[in-house]
């Protein structure tokens, strides 16, 4: 167990958003929590990086080792800074020197696809998938060992979508982590979960092995969930 998070609610005037959820999350291991919009997965994520203040409930583990990657990298890069101030960001809570940390900038690009002349340039100026692989090395800098992933492809085009995961896939053998990776893709979640919990008004409803959710969902909300992400066609 590297993550535990028991009753965790939250609510916004009469909504509650986060019902009493627990789980635990185990080292190494890809989790993924759908659900539709609106059914608290992302709020979730804030309470678990402690973004949001929870109204009832705890969480047991190192919330300094948790890192987030959020869906839309361009809102979550300051547009007035170039990526070398942006990633430097990561370094608040490290003493390094600035050379050690243009060494580690350069590894750190290298290390998500992306080449060190990158350092100088701005967010627009970047592709959308070029912005989240930024948004992710900016998180690797800080050594974390959870990623939350809160719909880190699903702003971006089909082609680079499979990119961002394979480079997700490459980088947790790389970097030893343990994702928590929350998406209303299925398609996506099918082929990258190990475990999947379902969320539907704030709780999770059903909690199993990837193949367990999608050969013998339990609860009629999985169900009609799989459903439509499979018999819908563009």
């Amino acid at each position: 167990m590297i993550l535990s998070v028991s009753g965790f609610s939250k609510s916004f005037g009469t909504v509650r958003a986060v019902d009493q959820v627990s789980f635990t999350v185990y080292q190494g291991e890809n989790l993924c929590i759908i659900g539709e919009s609106g059914s608290g997965k992302s709020t979730l994520a804030k309470l678990m990086m402690g973004l949001l203040k929870a109204d009832k409930g705890k969480l047991e583990g190192d919330r300094r080792s948790i890192q987030m990657v959020f869906q839309d990298p361009y809102s979550s890069l300051d547009p007035l800074w170039t990526v070398r101030s942006i990633l430097k960001e990561a370094f608040c809570r490290q003493k390094l020197s600035v050379k050690e940390q243009h060494k580690q900038m350069g590894q750190m690009l290298l290390a998500v696809g992306l080449s060190a002349d990158m350092l100088n340039r701005f967010p627009h100026e970047l592709s959308g998938g070029e912005r989240q692989r930024i948004a992710i090395a900016r998180a690797l800098l800080t050594n974390p060992k959870i990623l939350i992933l809160d719909e880190a492809v699903s702003s971006l085009d089909v082609l680079v979508q499979k990119q961002i995961v394979d480079l997700l896939v490459d980088i947790k053998r790389q970097f030893q982590l343990t994702y928590i990776f929350i998406s209303h893709n299925l398609r996506v979640v099918r082929n990258f979960s190990d475990r999947i919990a379902v969320m539907h008004q704030g709780k999770i409803i059903e909690m199993g092995s990837t193949h367990e959710i999608f050969n013998q969902p339990q609860q009629k909300y999985t169900q009609q969930l799989i459903q439509a992400a499979f018999d819908y066609h563009v």
